[in-house]
């Protein structure tokens, strides 16, 4: 597991290369992406769809599959897949229409 970016109350910053600067160090060949809601909707955002797509390209440039991106419910306990919603299809492609 790599601590890519601690945010604050309603924003986090994410660069495509300290997400994948380990995974290339640890020669993985793909990466579980995962990142918290405090308020406990796990809805994913514009933003979240946008950092997404840009990662799956990255990796897709740096032969490291994103497999998942899983946004955390705060302490809720509710979760969302992107993979599991079908918004993160396995040609790697983003699924906008759900």
């Amino acid at each position: 597991m790599n601590l890519v970016s601690v945010g604050t109350i309603n924003a986090s910053l994410v660069i495509p290369r300290e997400v994948f600067k380990s995974s290339i160090l640890a020669n993985a060949s793909a990466i579980i992406g995962l990142h918290n809601h405090p308020s406990g909707n796990v809805k994913p955002s514009k933003k979240d769809m946008i950092v997404t797509r840009k990662l799956q390209k990255c990796g897709q440039l740096l032969g490291i599959e994103l497999l998942d991106h899983i946004i955390v419910g705060g302490t809720n306990g509710k979760m969302l897949s992107f993979r599991e919603e079908k918004m993160l299809n396995v040609t790697g492609r983003m699924d906008w229409e759900r």
